[in-house]
């Protein structure tokens, strides 16, 4: 679906019905009347050959057409907004680079380099959302982004930088504080607060375009997880370097020895062909190669990764 197959205006209207759940409130929210925004809804599903609402007694609804076109509205519009910040930059003579970043990711020596070749280019950089992070990619946020696998891929390139050990986060008065490693099997009777579909190495990795980390409790970022972590309310597995980046003293980590890695890509809109974004890939990989960890663990580099994804 593409910006020249649908036109925006509809589809701005059909969120706002979809995100109001009412024609009326909708139309009071968009300033027009609602006979005109109910003509171009259906002008819309005329185009689209698909209902996109269902409307009766209990309000309205979206229907499973309507579902699937409110995931990619969301992202098209964005899309289109980051496409007309971009002209608008050009048009004034100004570029523009944003860089979306994970916590616990280094992404300095990439961005000093990159940014010291491009005087000229505003190098700027987003930390991304926790739980929707391939979004800001996705609808053009960022111009590149750095993502832990498992995520949603659609839409997506990704450029595999390297991948590093699992660790189980534990409150420091846990049974298996003091370990120096342990196996997944042991953790199962604990709460795990991430959904991460976690899988021992002998069992088959889960796709990246299926799976993505949701937080078991309302938590909107790793802070928030943490002091759950810390409460003994559960427990919970991240990358190596997202617990040294947020090392705290209540708080241990232990190498999860049969685990996957974590795999860290770096990701841009597929329809992208901006040489800034292909010169940024080829300097975050090689600065990437020889990135590694103290403490626990080594990055290593995306050998594993291309296994795993039957990439030669």
């Amino acid at each position: 679906m593409g910006a020249t197959d649908l036109d925006l205006r509809k589809v701005r209207y059909f969120v706002a019905v979809a995100e109001h759940r009412s024609f009326v409130r909708a139309a009071e929210a968009l300033h027009i009347a609602q006979p005109v925004l109910s003509r171009q809804i259906r002008s819309l599903e005329h185009d689209l050959k698909a209902t996109l609402f269902d409307r009766d007694t209990k309000g309205t609804r979206l229907t499973a057409a309507g579902e699937v076109l409110l995931e990619e509205a969301l992202s098209l519009l964005a899309a289109a907004d980051a496409a007309r910040r971009r002209v608008r930059d050009a048009a004034a003579g100004s570029r523009r680079f944003t860089v979306g970043f994970t916590p616990g990711v280094s992404i300095a020596p990439a961005v000093r380099e990159f940014a010291a070749r491009h005087a000229d280019v505003s190098v700027e950089v987003l930390r991304m959302d926790f739980v929707h992070r391939a979004d800001s990619v996705r609808d053009g946020q960022v111009d590149v982004g750095y993502l832990r696998l498992p995520v949603r891929t659609h839409g997506l390139s990704i450029e595999p930088l390297f991948s590093e050990p699992r660790v189980v986060e534990l409150p420091t008065g846990h049974r298996l504080a003091q370990r120096a490693t342990v196996r997944i099997a042991e953790l199962r009777a604990e709460r795990m607060l991430l959904d991460d579909v976690a899988q021992p190495r002998d069992g088959s990795p889960a796709s990246p375009e299926e799976h993505t980390e949701r937080p078991v409790l309302a938590a909107r970022s790793i802070e928030e997880l943490l002091e759950h972590v810390a409460a003994g309310r559960g427990v919970v597995v991240v990358p190596l370097s997202t617990a040294l980046y947020f090392a705290r003293p209540d708080i241990t980590h232990v190498v999860i020895e049969d685990l996957d890695p974590s795999h860290v890509c770096l990701a841009w809109r597929s329809s992208r062909r901006d040489a800034l974004i292909r010169e940024y890939i080829d300097i975050a990989r090689r600065t990437a190669s020889a990135r590694r960890l103290g403490g626990n663990g080594t990055v290593s580099d995306h050998s594993s990764f291309d296994t795993m994804h039957g990439r030669d």
